[in-house]
């Protein structure tokens, strides 16, 4: 996928960890995956996520996958 098709992207995992009281590493433990993948993530970094891992995701943070990436694209000129 080219770059910029990602573009736009947002990903509110610091949001919903932050609501929660759960830690970076706790969520890694508790999904399966290493600290430093979820790290890509959340710093916007990932280029693609496995639905497995997006429902292990939203069952352990209790939310919807629209609740963790959203699109918002930027303004064409």
């Amino acid at each position: 996928m080219p770059p910029e098709e990602a573009e736009g992207i947002v990903v509110h995992l610091d949001e919903l960890l932050a609501e929660r009281g759960i830690t970076l590493t706790e969520l890694a433990a508790r999904v399966g995956i290493t600290v430093v993948n979820l790290s890509v993530l959340k710093n916007g970094r990932a280029k693609a996520i496995r639905f497995s891992t997006l429902a292990a995701l939203c069952r352990e943070l209790d939310c919807r996958p629209g609740d963790l990436i959203d699109y918002a694209p930027a303004e064409r000129s």
